[in-house]
């Protein structure tokens, strides 16, 4: 494996983390250590969600930049008696990618691994071959033999699963692959923008959030910006790259390593006019490559953050990526670090003026 720069170790520190809707203490922490240096105050709203406040000028536009720290995962629900764990999906998941996939369950006694079961093809008919396994019908392995002794091993009803995959650099060294990309490098993304913001005079202040419970219906961002109240508010998240068989232009026409996505359209909002075309503007002056991108289905955070209060500008900056809601995805470095020089170059125009130009023109 590539040595890992200052960069790629946070960016590996984040996505190893464990963090399902509801338990996202683990890659809270992880946000907290990296995001603590740039900020002025970091203080969690009442479910989990980060909140680190850096200040340009007092009482100017606030601007909320927020990634997700939940990933797509499970939730033990019962534990038969030969000691199989059953379980809930939490976030989406599709069930040709989860058979005889490697698990972590998160207990109370520490970290415990499994596998999700699956038949040999031996024994299946040539009809069962070609049905996918309900979700309902799978369950995880993780060599106990009894209730009891899975019981002892710390497992109980509630416990977090996560999938397991090791952050690798490819052998093309800009492209990365690892679990939970949905939504660590959002988070990334909102670290890197409060640092690149050190010692730049910006005429607002950023609030760099790491939100709960997106996954299971954009929750923590309601919350969040309920607490920020922001101006201008950014979701950051993946968003679908296209360039890969099977895929056609009209399904996905991303590509990775083109430019950070602009989001048109998707099921929870359509994006605030002003606010895209002032970004697109961003990106054209300073030559920062963009794709622009509308999805019919699922939504990123700036769905909860715009229908704040009185209704908040708002708009999804999205890094294309392969292969999300599975155990391992794959994304392009420029594409995040374009994404950070967008957001940063937009911050430093948004004064009260041009807020309120966006806003009420």
């Amino acid at each position: 494996m590539a040595k890992l720069d200052e960069q790629l170790t946070m960016l590996k520190d984040l996505t190893d983390a464990k963090g399902i809707p509801g338990n996202e203490k683990e890659a809270r922490e992880v946000m907290t250590q990296y995001i603590t240096p740039y900020a002025d105050e970091v203080t969690t709203d009442h479910l989990g969600s980060l909140i680190a406040k850096k200040v340009g000028q007092e009482n100017g536009p606030k601007i909320m930049v927020a990634g997700h720290l939940d990933e797509v995962g499970f939730m033990i629900t019962r534990i038969d008696d030969k000691g199989f764990l059953y379980f809930q999906t939490v976030g989406g998941w599709w069930n040709q990618v989860m058979l005889a996939q490697r698990v972590t369950i998160a207990t109370r006694k520490g970290d415990v691994t499994g596998v999700i079961g699956s038949k040999p093809p031996h024994i299946l008919s040539p009809e069962a071959r070609k049905k996918p396994v309900e979700i309902k019908d799978m369950f995880i392995d993780i060599g106990a033999s009894s209730k009891e002794e899975a019981e002892e091993f710390g497992v109980r009803p509630g416990d977090s699963v996560v999938p397991y995959f090791d952050f690798t650099v490819m052998n093309n060294e800009k492209l990365l692959l690892a679990k939970a990309w949905d939504n660590r490098i959002g988070c990334a993304i909102a670290i890197d923008v409060l640092k690149e913001l050190q010692g730049e005079n910006h005429p607002n202040e950023v609030y760099g959030v790491g939100t709960v419970q997106e996954e299971i219906g954009l929750r923590g961002a309601r919350t969040s910006a309920h607490a920020v109240q922001p101006d201008i508010g950014f979701g950051v998240d993946v968003g679908i790259a296209g360039d890969m068989p099977g895929v056609s232009d009209k399904d996905a026409a991303a590509k990775m390593g083109d430019g950070p996505q602009i989001i048109l359209y998707d099921a929870s909002m359509v994006s605030h006019k002003g606010v895209r075309d002032f970004v697109v503007e961003t990106a054209e002056e300073n030559d920062i490559p963009f794709q622009y991108d509308s999805m019919a289905g699922g939504g990123t955070d700036s769905g909860s953050i715009h229908l704040t209060a009185n209704g908040v500008p708002s708009l999804s900056i999205t890094v294309p990526t392969r292969y999300i809601h599975s155990h391992a995805a794959m994304l392009h470095r420029d594409d995040y670090e374009n994404a950070v020089k967008l957001i940063v170059e937009v911050i430093k125009k948004l004064d009260r003026e041009t807020v309120d130009k966006i806003t009420f023109d």
